[in-house]
């Protein structure tokens, strides 16, 4: 047999290495990992095949030539070759053996250019990435020189409006000092005025004193002297009458003694005549006795017509020494005037002193605060200038990191080219192997470098983006569920043994990728990018919900959906949407964000704060009625909440007060009775009988508020004006029904009037009267109170409904034991529950009488009672806001509501008392219902008239429970 001579290099191994590049997007850094296509050159050598293998593919090589080994029993050293005999056969098999090396060297060379031309491709897209790199950096320095230029022209009107603020400011001042100068002369004058009109009165009752005194003395006088006159008259006259009587007696007395004296004379013996004289003697005896007794009584009436001339001349003298009391007092009246003004002018003159201190000093504070504002702004300055110089040093810190990993690249692409011409120059030399000769494919790390390097991989995020934190858990989360799992890993010995696939040992990936132990970078612009996506992804999922929550809500029967004008559903259950101090906060976009969880809870209007400006910022003084950016919140605000509450379908109640309204000017005589804005009225539309504000319209339809010009509804132009900023207010900004404040200011007709020109889904009116009491005491009667309720929903024909105030104000004493007081003489409820329900509004508490303010605070230990009874009961009920997220009792609310829709109540379902008394309460309300309040021994079973089968549904103890029918 023939021999050859074969270099022993043709024995080493030679592994093909391929470049795995990994790209994204605008990223064209290129790495290169290894994935072993190594081909195996073996020859039968005395029985045995030799595997060689390079397992060192990413660790530098110490010298440019290549192991070789061989497997030659002799010993022979490296370098050498041994000449052998061979054959034409052996030749022939060599020769062939050199064609398809030389085949294969051929193939190598092509995968070689196509190395280089992938090298020359990464290569210009490092140049193209770089030159982004460079754009987007000249872009970021035009961006940041755009924002450093509208943050100076922003500070530089920031500046100029608050020269002007200041300006205006000191006009303002002007306009008060003569304001206070005008008021100085307006009470001088008022006060000369006041004083010469009291001096004239004081003048003119002493004079009008004087004369009565007068007047009355003359009275007197003329009637002693005229009762003196009469009884000297008559006593004349009768003394007169008596003399003749007397005279004519003694005459008739003398003829008959002449007679008898004749007769004696001529006859002794006449004893009849005598007789005769003797009788007429002692009728003239007894006439001079009646004369002397009349003579008596004369005398007694002039005494006592003289007493009364000394009483006449007595009370004379009085009246005359009460007039110059009089004077007296109108000297001392005059003299303290006299004082008083003088006292006042030191007063005015002294407030006038302080005025003037007040604004040096309110002057000196506002330059002092202008001073610290320009402090704040220069401030502000600095550390925006510091905030855009740290800025651009993360910028750069960013380019260098972003340089670095451009060498680190570079790096690693000349390591993976110097590796290329290595293993190129092993081809070279490599000599053809003996036949049976396999193919052994190697996958470098089970498969996951592959991974690695592709588009989703969370490392080269980090390596092209720059620094970051660890990655959260929900980011990590939303990673694993976009992108594919690895290839499984092979861990049992028999599946790598079996498997043609072997694994290579590189380094691992936290010591390739070393920027990813880096910190993160603060302010990072992209990690607030990715935050932000993930907000509005939640944001997107969030409506999703709430538009399924609609779909599945809105499929409710043609009764719970029908709308009456005013008066809603039927089925309604408000929420009072704001406390007294709500204005503090920007509370339209809190009570949006409670929109979902009062749906979800049952609640179905919300009731709005008062949206249009005013001078209280509560917001029940409102002036320019078409400005709805109040201290609740802006327009845009109050738009955004009212869609939301439409998104949750709740119906949205806005506080209008239509009684009164703040003016804007003054009218030429100093009274504030001009009103600007879009509805400029003047005098003509406040109310004539208004004391204090001189309205030329006509006189009021109800009660004075007394704060505010009260506004004349029977005016035309004013009622046209009210019905077209109503429609506004439903159809521009989207409210659905009113809450009516002051309502007994005015006529329920007009009313009547404003809801049927503005079809409102819901209507309450506000009106609020006082409950009768006796003795300090509740008196049990409140027919009267109710009564009047009654009359304003009459007026509006039924139109709106009203505050059931009664109820309320029994609901105070009848939960401390006094259940009694819970039902009328006819067995119904004793508010105006019991005589409209339809129309009957139930609360426990409102801003007013709670909140800050406690006007008429619901006893807070029974309130669980109240909305007990409220939410069980027809009618309409309230939930305060304060109650539901303030109070605790949040969970017992809810299971209420629960309860009332159950059992189907609505604002018209039948009542029927059973028991009401000092013990407690118990009411059957529809059909499915029946409650109990108080700590009677009760229950369904007990009672003859319920038919069914009632199972508990809440169990308060003593406060109150609640059965339902099964």
């Amino acid at each position: 047999m023939g021999t050859s001579t074969l270099p022993d290099a043709l024995f080493g191994s030679v592994q093909q290495h391929t470049i795995i590049s990994s790209r994204r997007h605008h990223d064209p850094i290129r790495f290169f990992a290894v994935k072993s296509h190594s081909t195996i050159y073996r020859r039968r050598s005395v029985g045995k095949r030799v595997l060689f293998a390079d397992a060192c593919l990413c660790k530098p090589r110490h010298d440019d030539s290549t192991e070789a080994l061989t497997d030659d029993e002799d010993g022979d050293s490296l370098g050498r070759s041994k000449v052998v005999g061979i054959d034409d056969d052996e030749l022939l098999a060599t020769r062939k053996s050199l064609s398809d090396v030389q085949a294969r060297n051929k193939t190598i060379e092509k995968e070689r250019d196509q190395l280089i031309e992938k090298v020359a491709r990464s290569e210009a897209k490092q140049k193209e990435y770089l030159s982004t790199v460079m754009h987007d950096k000249d872009l970021a320095i035009s961006e940041l020189e755009s924002a450093k230029a509208l943050f100076n022209r922003k500070l530089e009107e920031s500046l100029e409006e608050k020269f002007n603020l200041e300006s205006k400011l000191v006009l303002a001042k002007q306009d008060a000092v003569e304001l206070a100068v005008q008021v100085e002369k307006l009470a001088e004058i008022t006060f000369q005025q006041a004083t010469s009109h009291i001096l004239e009165d004081a003048q003119l009752r002493v004079s009008a004193a004087e004369a009565s005194a007068a007047e009355a003395a003359f009275q007197i006088e003329e009637q002693i002297r005229t009762a003196s006159d009469g009884a000297i008259t008559y006593v004349l006259q009768q003394s007169k009458d008596a003399i003749e009587k007397a005279l004519a007696v003694a005459e008739s007395s003398g003829d008959h003694t002449t007679n008898a004296m004749a007769a004696f004379v001529d006859n002794m013996d006449r004893d009849d005549e005598i007789v005769t004289v003797q009788s007429q003697n002692i009728k003239l005896s007894n006439t001079v006795n009646d004369l002397e007794s009349q003579l008596l009584v004369n005398r007694n009436e002039i005494d006592r017509v003289k007493l009364e001339l000394k009483q006449a001349r007595k009370e004379a003298k009085v009246y005359e020494i009460r007039a110059n009391d009089v004077e007296k007092l109108l000297l001392e009246f005059q003299e303290s005037s006299r004082k008083a003004a003088l006292q006042q002018e030191e007063e005015i003159k002294s407030s006038l002193e302080k005025m003037r201190k007040d604004a040096m000093e309110k002057k000196k504070a506002a330059s002092k605060a202008f001073k610290l504002e320009l402090e704040r702004m220069k401030t502000a300055i600095e550390a925006a200038k510091e905030t855009a110089r740290s800025q651009d040093e993360a910028y750069t810190r960013r380019c260098e990191a972003l340089q670095r990993s451009l060498k680190a690249a570079e790096a690693a692409s000349k390591t993976w080219r110097q590796r290329a011409e290595m293993a190129e120059d092993l081809l070279l030399r490599r000599s053809c192997s003996e036949e049976g000769d396999e193919e052994a494919i190697y996958r470098v790390n089970g498969g996951r470098i592959d991974f690695l390097m592709d588009d989703d991989s969370l490392k080269w995020k980090l390596l092209t983006d720059g620094p970051r934190r660890p990655t959260p858990e929900w980011m990590a989360r939303r990673i694993r569920s976009i992108r594919p799992r690895f290839p499984p890993r092979k861990t049992h010995v028999s599946e790598v043994m079996t498997s043609g696939f072997k694994t290579l040992d590189l380094p691992k990936p936290d010591e390739v990728w070393s920027i990813a132990q880096e910190k993160l970078k603060e302010g990072d612009a992209l990690v607030e990018h990715v935050i932000e996506k993930e907000v509005i992804e939640k944001k997107r999922k969030a409506l999703e919900r709430a538009l399924q929550r609609k779909t599945v809500k809105w499929q409710r029967t043609p009764e719970e959906t029908k709308l009456e004008s005013g008066t809603g559903t039927g089925r309604e259950i408000v929420f009072q949407g704001f406390n007294w101090e709500s204005w503090r906060r920007q509370w339209y976009l809190e009570l949006a964000n409670k929109a979902a969880d009062l749906s979800r809870c049952g609640i179905t209007s919300v009731w709005f704060p008062p949206p249009t400006e005013s001078v209280a910022p509560q917001g029940y003084m409102p002036s320019d009625l078409y400005n709805l950016n109040s201290a609740y919140g802006s327009l845009e605000e109050l738009k955004g909440c009212i869609e939301e509450m439409h998104n949750q379908d709740l119906l949205a109640l806005g506080d209008v007060v239509l009684n009164h309204r703040c003016a804007h000017k003054q009218s030429p005589n100093g009274v504030w009775n001009i009103f600007g804005g879009k509805l400029a009225w003047g005098p003509e539309a406040i109310v004539c009988d208004d004391p204090n504000f001189q309205g030329r319209g006509n006189p009021s339809s109800g009660d004075i508020f007394h704060a505010a010009p009260n506004i004349d509804h029977s005016q035309e132009f004013v009622r046209q004006d009210i019905k077209k900023w109503l429609n506004w207010l439903r159809n521009d900004v989207g409210f659905d029904g009113w809450r009516l404040d002051f309502v007994r200011g005015f006529s329920g007709a007009y009313v009547k009037e404003y809801i049927e020109a503005s079809n409102p889904a819901f209507s309450i009116g506000e009106y609020w009267d006082s409950l009768a009491y006796e003795g300090g005491n509740l008196c049990y009667n409140q027919d009267a109170h109710r009564q009047r309720i009654i009359n304003w929903i009459n007026a509006t024909g039924g139109s709106s409904s009203a505050f059931d105030v009664t109820t309320k104000g029994i609901l105070h004493s009848a939960l401390h034991n006094q259940y009694w007081r819970l039902i009328d003489p006819q067995g119904k409820p004793t508010g105006v529950m019991g005589w409209w329900p339809s129309r009957a509004v139930t609360f426990l508490e409102n801003h007013d009488t709670g909140s800050t303010q406690g006007h008429w605070p619901f006893p807070r230990d029974k309130l669980t009672q109240g909305y007990a009874y409220i939410l069980t009961h027809p009618g309409t009920p309230v939930i305060f806001y304060d109650h539901f997220y303030e109070f605790g009792i949040r969970d017992v609310i809810n299971e209420l509501i629960e309860a009332r829709r159950r059992a189907g109540i609505h604002c018209r379902s039948p009542l029927k008392i059973y028991h009401a008394n000092g013990d407690g309460y118990v009411a059957q309300i529809g059909d499915t219902l029946v409650m109990k309040l108080g700590h009677l021994d009760w229950n369904p079973s007990k009672e003859v008239h319920l038919d069914g089968t009632w199972q508990k549904f809440v169990d308060k103890g003593p406060e109150y429970q609640i059965w339902l029918r099964q």
